[in-house]
């Protein structure tokens, strides 16, 4: 079988498209024979040798598939050859199979396709478990959305609409304004890609858009913009922080101070890993929604396996809008 490999660490242009060994279900595995892979930005972390959990080479970069599966291994009673499932499975997805443990596999519900199962788990659970279960977003209240034409952002958008938050999103481009607001955004601010000398005026325009202050600030960015944004957070809000696209800021620590708030990290991989019971709620209720028609997967861009590299490079050079994935 074909897997597109990372052999040396590297950008998206080190990536081989190899013939490896058919994968072999262990105990408690099944063999997924992969149609889908969705693309995120840990991807590209982690075939530089950026993220915060190592990887053994050589090894495919795909951290949630969607697939068949095609066998299984001793001690599974789970799951049968033919079923459809989704699996977050940290690497190995940009290949034509792969080998998963049963506890990290999901069957995929009636009426959803390959694309959409593969993409519906890292950055709608990760918005999801931000948005509700660490910054506790009530109805009425107002959610400002950094990266909100990104995948996260976009997620963040959907899932912040559905719990009844007012949504203001901000993005880089008029294009990614213009898909934030498709996706049930109430208004949309412009920031410049780069930081600008002149910051306030930014953070001028989030207090503006925010009106008397955002309850909830989603960032999934850092860098530069980490500093206007948290000074519009109203008094008692939460600055949820969910990575650092643009950089790893330093934060004052007399902002959270003088504006009475909280700033909450959000780790979704410790979240899957030692939350169980919670995490099934949230994927019952990401269904629940996407079978009303209250999600859209927000997929732009799709890329053969082969182009793998290409698709992480949409989201190294912050042109991604939406979700990207790779087909089989």
């Amino acid at each position: 079988m074909r897997a597109l490999l990372s052999c040396e660490p590297g950008g998206p242009d080190s990536l081989k498209l190899l013939d490896v060994a058919e994968p072999v279900a262990g105990p408690r595995q099944v063999v997924v024979a992969v149609k889908a892979c969705g693309v995120n930005y840990p991807d590209l972390l982690t075939i530089q040798d950026l993220y915060q959990v190592k990887t053994a080479r050589p090894f495919a970069p795909g951290a949630e598939i969607a697939g068949v599966v095609t066998s299984v291994g001793p001690e599974v009673g789970e799951f049968a050859v033919g079923d459809r499932v989704a699996a977050r499975i940290g690497t190995g997805g940009m290949a034509e199979a792969v080998a998963v443990d049963v506890g990290r596999c999901a069957p995929i519900s009636d009426g959803m396709s390959f694309v959409d199962a593969a993409v519906m788990q890292f950055t709608f659970e990760t918005a999801l478990y931000a948005l509700r279960n660490r910054a506790g977003l009530q109805p009425g209240e107002t959610a400002l959305i950094l990266g909100a034409g990104g995948g996260v952002g976009i997620a963040a958008v959907q899932v912040a609409r559905n719990l009844g938050a007012r949504v203001i999103a901000a993005a880089s481009s008029e294009k990614k304004l213009d898909f934030a607001r498709s996706h049930g955004a109430a208004d949309g601010v412009l920031y410049p890609a780069e930081a600008p000398q002149d910051r306030k005026a930014v953070g001028q325009r989030f207090k503006e858009a925010v009106g008397g202050g955002a309850d909830v600030v989603i960032d999934p960015v850092g860098g530069w913009l980490t500093d206007p944004a948290i000074r519009c957070v109203a008094d008692g809000g939460r600055y949820v922080v969910l990575g650092f696209t643009a950089g790893i800021p330093s934060l004052p620590l007399n902002l959270p101070l003088l504006k009475n708030c909280d700033v909450l990290g959000v780790n979704w991989r410790t979240f899957t890993l030692t939350q169980t019971a919670a995490l099934r709620n949230n994927k019952r209720q990401l269904e629940r929604w996407y079978a009303e028609g209250r999600l859209s997967s927000g997929i732009t861009a799709e890329f053969a396996l082969a182009e793998g590299g290409r698709a992480i490079q949409r989201l190294a050079d912050r042109s991604a809008v939406g979700k990207v994935v790779v087909v089989m």
